[in-house]
């Protein structure tokens, strides 16, 4: 019999762990040495971003338009289209409640149906993050209870055609990983007769 397709969880033995930047934020970097299960002498070092997890929603309203968000992302040196999102930066908080508030904050939004779509490891290799992603429908205005700083100050909010949004991530001239998941997962439900 086939092993189930699934991703299961697996500790290999830490030998050693320092952490090499703490700034305080939310996001930490160590480096552990562990060794591979039963060869206790085969020893190595693998670097590690310590990251609480981020939600992301794909806010869709009655014209079928996504509410996309202009914002300049230093790492890559861009300018990004991408979706409200947020860390989850408080213990213990759920993801949902997470979605909800940073849809609020940034667009000033908030959606009476919300359908969990996935989610997903970022960058497995490099990070524990994780994108738990949301489809938000029915939207409505609200009070913005957020004073942007920093990227956030230059960031601009407006709504898409659907279909030119998943046509620009198909082409690639949108390339944000977690807003092509979210489109591609809604498009996947969505010819499923699931949405």
């Amino acid at each position: 019999m086939a092993e189930e397709l699934a991703d299961v969880p697996q500790s290999w033995p830490v030998v050693g762990s320092r952490v090499v930047h703490d700034s305080g934020w939310v996001v930490r970097f160590r480096e552990d040495t562990i060794t591979v299960p039963g060869e206790p002498d085969h020893e190595f070092t693998r670097l590690v971003v310590d990251d609480p997890g981020a939600v992301v929603v794909l806010a869709v309203d009655d014209q079928d338009r996504v509410v996309v968000l202009r914002q300049y992302r230093h790492p890559v040196q861009r300018r990004m289209i991408q979706l409200p999102a947020g860390k989850l930066d408080e213990p213990g908080e759920d993801p949902l409640e997470a979605a909800q508030r940073e849809l609020r904050e940034e667009t000033g939004l908030a959606a009476d149906r919300w359908t969990h779509l996935l989610t997903t490891y970022a960058s497995p290799g490099i990070t524990s993050e994780t994108h738990a992603l949301y489809l938000a429908r029915e939207l409505r205005e609200v009070e913005r209870d957020f004073e942007p700083h920093h990227e956030e100050a230059d960031m601009t909010m407006e709504r898409v055609a659907y279909a030119d949004l998943l046509g620009a991530v198909l082409d690639g001239r949108v390339a944000d990983a977690p807003l092509a998941s979210a489109l591609l997962a809604c498009e996947v439900l969505r010819h499923r007769g699931a949405l």
